[in-house]
């Protein structure tokens, strides 16, 4: 038995990346997964690869900044699986620039993929979640909106957003038995890959100074903390930010 036997779970940016790793975790203590990205191909081939190893998925294209294509995708789920109890905003494009170089365009990238991404998908998974009284949303943050990391601005502001409406939408919501959480993982991911290779004296320095020296793997570190929270083990748990990022928090 899995803690997530007969949840269904939507994954965004879930292709590859951190939101594949919390997809086969999910899928690990079994869930259903939806696997959703902007890569509509990529989405297939990783939701195949999820059935080949036992679970069962979908995979669905989605620009996740447009609105009706989001509600697209929660009549799929339901169509398909019947329902949905995990929602995990995890999909975020955004651009690494000095700060004096930003502009609105850097800016617009980043809040309509992870802020308004973020936002439809909670309004639209909200009706199903309150009328069965039960539902888990995890939104994911980022330390580099708690400590302002470099060359971080446009992702930074976007993520402090989305932070302060899951704090909203956890104290509006409680009522109705929906957890609303935020992650914030340092991983392995392709935005991970990118900024060693655009900023390496940046990464090296911050890596030096991890205090498990590491950065995380998607889905053992960063999938399993998400899998919890899609769990009825974390049902006394919401507004909550949780860093899972080897204390990287820490390093200024």
């Amino acid at each position: 038995m899995g803690k997530l036997d007969g949840k269904v779970a939507i994954i965004s940016g879930s292709a590859q990346g951190v939101g594949k790793g919390v997809a086969e975790a999910m899928s690990r203590h079994g869930a259903k997964v939806v696997i959703l990205d902007i890569n509509k191909e990529g989405a297939e081939k990783t939701a195949a690869e999820i059935v080949a190893a036992g679970g069962e998925a979908i995979g669905l294209g989605c620009d996740i900044s447009q609105k009706d294509q989001i509600q697209q995708v929660v009549d799929k789920t339901v169509e398909v699986f019947g329902t949905v109890d995990i929602m995990v905003n995890n999909a975020h494009a955004s651009k690494q620039k000095p700060f004096e170089t930003l502009t609105e365009d850097d800016f617009a990238l980043s809040f309509n993929t992870g802020f308004w991404g973020t936002y439809y998908f909670m309004q639209a998974v909200f009706p199903i979640f309150k009328e069965k009284k039960a539902g888990k949303i995890i939104n994911f943050g980022s330390n580099s909106s708690i400590l302002g990391h470099a060359y971080q601005g446009a992702y930074a502001a976007a993520k402090e957003a989305i932070g302060a409406i899951t704090k909203v939408a956890a104290t509006e919501w409680g009522v109705y038995n929906i957890n609303v959480n935020i992650l914030c993982p340092f991983a392995n991911s392709p935005g991970m890959v990118a900024w060693s290779q655009n900023f390496p004296e940046e990464y090296d320095k911050t890596i030096s100074r991890i205090p498990l020296r590491r950065v995380g793997d998607c889905k053992d570190d960063i999938g399993e903390v998400a899998a919890w929270l899609g769990s009825h083990e974390s049902d006394y748990v919401t507004g909550q930010t949780i860093l899972v990022d080897g204390g990287a928090h820490y390093v200024r």
